[in-house]
């Protein structure tokens, strides 16, 4: 499958047992889940996968079993992307030497705050000089700097630049989706944006919510491609507040809190990210309306049902 051709595409979180090692093994019962219920793409070692708290050999051993672990099935991105430059091209060249990664998620380099022409060189020379076709990540709730879409629109003429994973307004969207080039891709990153994105035409989801609602969010598109627009419209707003619940606390707590609880073993999270205690867990499940005690007790169902 290319790229352009997913919807729902999940960042999927970094499995650690209870030493806090990669548990590859959870990690794999997880990812084919995930296919299972509709999930047609991933992205490794974003965000949600805790990048920052990964070693180099941490994240070389992850992505390569990864992509054993996918096969082939649904399109792998993989993150590669720092705020050197330099670094970003030689790390993404040595991750393009993994069987089974499909593309690179270069995040708009953090902490440095570069203007938009900085961007600009930025992303022309990790994409210039890559072997693995880049998707664009603009997060400045995160990277502390909001690369426009203008920028995004010049970048995308760029032939080694696939895709944009976009966490802004839904305006900024709209004028992507209408400049972009012909072969470019659209991803939101706002999972409360899912359905209206994929309505204005961008490509689909990078998703943290379909790690618990996958099910869910497949029928949500399956029915506006039906054109059953009152059900797609009922499934989001079913959908949103439990989206925005796995954002209650730092990320990926809630969205591990609910998956250790449904019996994947992702374990908790690394360092400065804590799990979270016992009157947080009672919030979200009430914020998920969620039992308090199948949460605390780690007995959800696989489905969280609707």
């Amino acid at each position: 499958m290319r790229l352009a051709d997913a919807d729902l595409l999940t960042a999927i979180v970094t499995p650690f047992d209870d030493q806090g090692q990669i548990d590859l093994a959870s990690l794999e019962k997880l990812t084919n889940y995930l296919i299972d219920q509709g999930s047609n793409g991933f992205v490794i070692g974003g965000t949600t996968g805790e990048t920052p708290t990964l070693t180099h050999d941490e994240k070389i051993k992850l992505y390569t079993e990864f992509g054993k672990i996918v096969a082939g099935r649904v399109p792998v991105i993989a993150g590669t992307g720092s705020n050197n430059t330099a670094e970003t091209i030689r790390f993404t060249n040595e991750v393009a030497a993994i069987p089974g990664i499909d593309y690179a998620l270069v995040v708009v380099p953090p902490y440095n705050k570069p203007n938009q022409r900085g961007m600009k060189a930025h992303f022309t020379a990790v994409a210039d000089q890559s072997q693995l076709p880049i998707v664009m990540y603009n997060i400045p709730g995160r990277t502390g700097v909001k690369m426009t879409a203008q920028t995004i629109v010049e970048l995308s003429q760029h032939p080694n630049i696939a895709a944009v994973k976009q966490c802004a307004s839904l305006e900024e969207l709209e004028a992507i989706v209408e400049g972009r080039a012909d072969d470019f891709a659209v991803f939101t990153g706002e999972d409360a944006q899912a359905l209206t994105a994929r309505v204005l035409g961008a490509n689909g989801v990078i998703s943290v919510a379909a790690h618990s609602y996958a099910p869910q969010m497949r029928r949500m598109y399956d029915a506006l491609y039906q054109g059953d627009y009152q059900e797609a419209g009922r499934l989001q707003r079913w959908l949103t507040p439990r989206m925005a619940a796995l954002f209650m606390y730092p990320s990926p707590s809630p969205v591990k809190a609910v998956l250790n609880a449904q019996g994947f073993r992702t374990g908790t999270c690394r360092l400065p990210i804590l799990p979270l205690d016992e009157e947080e867990q009672r919030s979200l499940a009430a914020a998920l309306s969620l039992p308090a005690d199948q949460l605390l007790k780690k007995q959800l169902p696989l489905n969280l049902g609707e």
